[in-house]
């Protein structure tokens, strides 16, 4: 796999932050790793030993409630880099990750991410604010969770993913989630999930083809986010 100090991936990245003795460093002890469709990256409890930079390909990040089910918490795409709260708070991970597709993922151990954050200010302040924007938007997250509607939920999270993952050529949202996927991601029941996805494409905010969706009426579906049916 290609060297770190010239690889473009770290210009969407903390990695931007890096000077290029850092970057080959990473380069010398990094391990790349290819990760099918529907296996998990990390695990929930698994002890963290390093950070994970998404070469390509999406995943989702879960977490398994006391009743057993599966609460997606957020996706994220390549660019991303996933590990660095649990790598500086020297706790298990609290979520397991899953890719969505095919993913190419490298590696870098914890003890050369450590002599970065203590050798490189620069790059330790950018890692902070990102975990604090992380931070930021769990909290979002939550409160979402807890004071809208199932409909409003859905509405917000179709916006959320046309926001991260961008349409493909022909103007679907360009990731492909199952009913059930969506449903984890909103906090309701598969049936409930397919029935609001039909009642937005009876009012003509989105348009569905299997798990293809694209967005018609961006304004309206922003307003049935907030409330506004």
């Amino acid at each position: 796999m290609g060297a770190c100090e010239h690889c473009f991936i770290k210009n969407n990245n903390e990695f931007s932050n890096l000077i290029f003795e850092e970057l080959e460093e990473f380069t010398q002890n990094k391990t790349t790793l290819n990760i099918k469709k529907g296996d998990n990256i990390v695990t929930e409890g698994h002890v963290m030993n390093g950070i994970y930079c998404l070469r390509s390909g999406k995943c989702k990040l879960s977490k398994l409630n006391t009743n057993g089910k599966s609460q997606i918490v957020k996706f994220l795409r390549q660019g991303n880099i996933l590990g660095q709260r649990s790598v500086l708070s020297e706790e298990p991970s609290g979520l397991t990750i899953t890719a969505l597709e095919d993913m190419q993922v490298c590696f870098i151990p914890k003890t050369k991410i450590m002599q970065a954050i203590k050798e490189n200010p620069v790059f330790s302040l950018q890692l902070m604010k990102n975990i604090s924007h992380q931070l930021n938007e769990a909290n979002s997250s939550i409160s979402m969770m807890a004071q809208k509607s199932v409909k409003e939920r859905l509405a917000d999270i179709l916006l959320q993913l046309y926001d991260i993952f961008g349409t493909d050529t022909e103007g679907y949202i360009d990731i492909r989630l199952t009913r059930e996927e969506m449903a984890n991601t909103i906090g309701t029941a598969t049936e409930s999930a397919i029935r609001l996805l039909s009642t937005f494409k009876v009012e003509g905010l989105l348009e569905v083809k299997g798990r293809r969706i694209k967005i018609i009426d961006k304004e309206a579906l922003d307003r049935a986010s907030q409330g506004y049916h």
